[in-house]
């Protein structure tokens, strides 16, 4: 690529992006007839999310997404977001933005390369393959680019893969590292044989969890791609809505984004919903990767005894298996997904921010944030409901 001029431009959507030259991009993999390694990057997500009004005006959500071009091709592109606010973001920079600003400076608005209100880890610098390098870097260039010429306080790359941060933190960018916790498949035939490699004592609590889970008085159905019809998705709405006005006040994704889904991504979707006499009183939603099943969202108009874990945890785990996914992605925080099997992992971000000082202050943070990250999942590893090796079971 030496001596190849790229150009980066600036768009107002995704859409504006022909659907082939994103995707190209963003799941080349496609191209053997397979899934898509994330849904979240895909042209149809993030569109889905400009026309439900999801994101753009009024949300603090404004598309800017990047690409990169050589002689007029696009070989590389991004979703790019400036943010007004740190909402649906999962990486959490509130007490960043109150320092700068008690410091005298204005935090917001700032730069987001993210998938909107989805704390998944997958590629944010979207290239050709092949082009990896050269992408990376002309995306970077222009992101911090765009955030200097127009006096942004920061750029944020969330939830992006380890070898990205790696990358990133030799370009500069200050590498952030976060917890998570994931369900992983050693090769397990059924729901029993992972199981056995439980200790007496988890594995007794989870057997009990899951039958008091389905004695609930109704049915639990699975549905993916043309199973799911427009009414589920109006039940799912009701749960959404609770869930939401709860955590954050106001729902992230509109009615309408569901529509879209159901329209463009329902092959992309595991619909795991609670019904009584034709009633439904629960569900939680689940994107599907080529290897992962990404948890979303739960929700419920009925409380009932240990159905939030089964719908969420364990039918992911069963549908993993059945369908040989490596990994179950549970979305952010909760340790009590520990005693699920759903072990700590580490998640990674890159950071520029424009003013030396509060850099130098945010390195030396992040210098100590890593280490308490990597002592927490080394402590809570070892908390796990997994037998201990070399010991006998409890």
């Amino acid at each position: 690529m030496s001596g190849t001029q790229i150009e980066i431009n600036v768009l107002q959507a995704v859409s504006d992006i022909p659907a082939k030259e994103w995707d190209a991009c963003a799941c080349p993999e496609i191209s053997d007839g397979g899934r898509v390694e994330d849904p979240f990057t895909t042209h149809r997500f993030l569109s889905a999310l400009e026309a439900s009004g999801s994101v753009g005006p009024g949300t603090g959500w404004s598309p800017r997404p990047l690409t990169a071009t050589i002689d007029g091709k696009i070989i590389a592109v991004a979703p790019l977001y400036v943010k007004s606010h740190s909402q649906g973001e999962y990486i959490f920079d509130f007490s960043w933005a109150h320092a700068f600003e008690n410091a005298g400076g204005r935090y917001y608005p700032k730069l987001q390369m993210a998938a909107p209100f989805t704390p998944a880890t997958g590629r944010r610098f979207l290239t050709l393959p092949g082009l990896e390098s050269a992408g990376q870097a002309a995306l970077v260039q222009g992101a911090i680019q765009l955030a200097a010429e127009n006096q942004l306080s920061s750029l944020h790359i969330t939830f992006c893969t380890s070898a990205e941060a790696e990358a990133g933190a030799q370009m500069g960018l200050l590498a952030r590292t976060s917890q998570q916790f994931h369900w992983v498949n050693d090769g397990y035939e059924d729901f029993d044989g992972f199981l056995a490699d439980l200790s007496s004592r988890k594995r007794k609590t989870i057997r009990r969890e899951r039958r008091i889970a389905n004695d609930f008085g109704g049915r639990i159905v699975e549905l993916t791609g043309d199973q799911i019809m427009p009414e589920h998705w109006d039940a799912f709405w009701q749960f959404y809505q609770d869930t939401g006005a709860r955590k954050w006040g106001t729902p992230y994704l509109t009615r309408a984004f569901f529509d879209s889904v159901q329209e463009t991504m329902r092959g992309d979707v595991l619909l795991v919903l609670a019904e009584i006499d034709g009633r439904y009183v629960a569900g939680a939603l689940n994107f599907i990767g080529r290897e992962t099943l990404f948890g979303r969202y739960w929700g419920c108009s009925e409380d009932h005894p240990c159905l939030h874990f089964e719908l969420c945890y364990y039918r992911a785990i069963d549908y993993a298996i059945r369908q040989k996914l490596r990994c179950v992605e549970a979305g952010a925080q909760g340790e009590h997904k520990l005693a699920r099997g759903y072990l700590p992992v580490t998640t990674h971000s890159l950071h520029w921010i424009g003013d030396d000082g509060f850099r130098r202050a945010i390195e030396q943070f992040l210098e100590a944030e890593h280490a308490a990250v990597d002592q927490e999942n080394e402590i809570l590893t070892s908390y796990g409901p997994f037998k201990k090796t070399g010991k006998e079971e409890e």
